[in-house]
């Protein structure tokens, strides 16, 4: 299970002190419900990064500083050094994120 972000301090932590993937998603969003089946599984085959769960509704100040304008997006950090970003308002497909955890 990723875990959820619960407040811009912890954002701030993860961002500062790990190797961190924010998945920025909302309840209501069709292409973001596409991925839960296998995001899980994605998740664990990567565990050098820490994935969180960012909802976009209740972190709708985050997303416009990280111009985060689609989802779902996902932006990497390590040690706040931003590795990388997949950010547009497409479907992806687990391939798609595969190749973009890979990347970094």
């Amino acid at each position: 299970m990723m875990n959820k972000l619960e407040s811009m301090e912890q954002y701030e932590e993860l961002k500062g002190n790990s190797k961190v993937i924010f998945l920025f998603s909302a309840d209501w969003c069709p292409d973001c419900r596409f991925i839960d089946p296998f995001i899980d599984d994605v998740a664990a085959a990567y565990p050098e990064f820490t994935f969180v769960y960012v909802d976009r509704d209740k972190f709708l100040d985050l997303c416009i500083q990280l111009d985060v304008f689609g989802i779902p997006s996902f932006v990497a950090f390590e040690q706040g050094r931003e590795l990388g970003r997949f950010v547009n308002k497409d479907r992806k497909t687990r391939e798609q994120i595969e190749e973009f955890i890979a990347s970094l």
